[in-house]
């Protein structure tokens, strides 16, 4: 069976809460479950975490190797400054899905670079949690 892994980065704990007329009010146990079910679905195994860490990340992010099929990453602000988690997913060289709830290209002009959207399999923005429902359905697919 597959398994796909779902990482999510820095201050993600605090959706529902944190600027929810940008985030909206879903918290990341909502999205856990989203995904739960989502794999449930496919048939595929799930792992879901989150960290404050980079360096948690970046360990997160070679333990897939030689275990995941694919990842799912919403690197939150990392995106646009951790060359160190690009290296980590280019380095595991699994299929990647970039998730971001808003539309980053809507907002600061700082959060229009990504240093991942050009390794990634695909990226996915503005959609808010179902985001991740679809990256995960793309990822089985694989």
């Amino acid at each position: 069976m597959k398994t796909i892994y779902v990482l999510n980065g820095p201050n993600l704990n605090l959706l529902g809460s944190r600027e929810p007329e940008t985030y909206g009010r879903d918290r990341l146990s909502t999205i856990e479950q989203l995904c739960r079910d989502t794999a449930a679905e496919l048939e595929v195994n799930l792992e879901f975490r989150q960290t404050n860490h980079e360096g948690e990340m970046i360990d997160w992010i070679q333990q897939t190797r030689g275990q995941a099929q694919a990842l799912v990453i919403n690197p939150a602000a990392w995106t646009h400054t951790s060359v160190a988690i690009r290296d980590a997913v280019t380095a595991v060289a699994l299929p990647l899905f970039e998730v971001h709830i808003t539309n980053v290209h809507k907002r600061e002009p700082f959060r229009h670079h990504s240093y991942l959207s050009d390794v990634a399999h695909g990226v996915i923005c503005g959609f808010g949690i179902q985001g991740y429902r679809y990256a995960l359905m793309q990822a089985a697919r694989l």
